[in-house]
């Protein structure tokens, strides 16, 4: 099925290589007929994304959502080259490695002013950057985890700023709401990419969902973006403020089977 973004624009952010999950997403909403817009950090990541553009027929362009400066040269540029979008897709986030083990009491004030800065509070500084450049009826989305609201261990800050972001994702809801814009964070399981390989024993956390998940896999970045393609179409018009999880069922489970013996 295909045409059920005809017409519109939507704006990804998070892209770092082919592995992102963001890359999913944005494959998938162009699948169905949507413009798309990338945005890159840094020289690191400039040719991968703006292959990725081209691909897709797309645009990219600069962003440090960092910067305050950085956000309104994107809104201008967006404004001028687009004129409107009717979807955005934050799929930022930045923890420094070493909050990714051990014990959260370590986590320095610099290092959870970072993560805060860069994984929630970005999310208000992109919706504020683009306000005027957001079509009513726009259809907003976050990347979350599971450890935002249960224990995940060594993913520490992560799971807090986390958790800010999806109270972020309610309240912009509300504020937008009136415009018709729906704000929702899409929670997806654990899938390999270069900043989830961050944490420490993120192979075992791989192995245990696939495991123990009802459908006994783990997800891919596609499954995310079928699920962002809903979020961003029709289809989910009276949908918002809510957290919809990608993750095979993992989030259900309250008891894991033991492992099926081999003897």
């Amino acid at each position: 099925m295909t045409g059920l973004l005809e017409g519109k624009i939507a704006l990804v952010t998070g892209v770092a290589n082919r592995w992102s999950i963001a890359t999913g997403i944005a494959r998938e909403l162009h699948r169905h007929g949507a413009g798309i817009v990338l945005t890159y950090q840094g020289e690191r990541v400039q040719a991968e994304v703006e292959k990725l553009a081209r691909e897709l027929d797309g645009r990219a362009y600069p962003c440090d959502v960092a910067s305050d400066e950085s956000l309104a040269t994107l809104a201008a540029s967006v404004q001028a080259d687009c004129g409107r979008l009717d979807v955005l897709v934050h799929s930022i986030a930045f923890v420094n490695k070493e909050d990714l083990a051990g014990k959260v009491y370590t986590t320095t004030r610099a290092g959870f002013a970072t993560a805060a800065d860069i994984s929630s509070y970005s999310l208000i500084a992109l919706t504020h950057a683009l306000i005027d450049v957001l079509a009513d009826g726009a259809s907003i989305m976050a990347l979350t985890y599971f450890g935002s609201t249960s224990i995940v261990p060594n993913y520490n800050v992560a799971g807090i700023v986390k958790a800010a972001l999806e109270s972020t994702v309610r309240y912009l809801a509300y504020d937008l709401g009136e415009r018709g814009i729906r704000v929702n964070a899409i929670s997806a399981g654990p899938i390999s990419t270069a900043s989830s390989r961050q944490v420490k024993d993120f192979r075992k956390m791989l192995d245990k969902v696939a495991a123990a998940a009802p459908l006994r896999r783990n997800v891919t970045p596609e499954d995310v973006g079928r699920t962002a393609v809903y979020l961003a179409s029709p289809l989910s018009a009276a949908v918002t403020a809510d957290v919809h999880y990608v993750d095979a069922g993992y989030h259900a489970m309250g008891m894991y089977p033991e492992p099926a013996s081999t003897t």
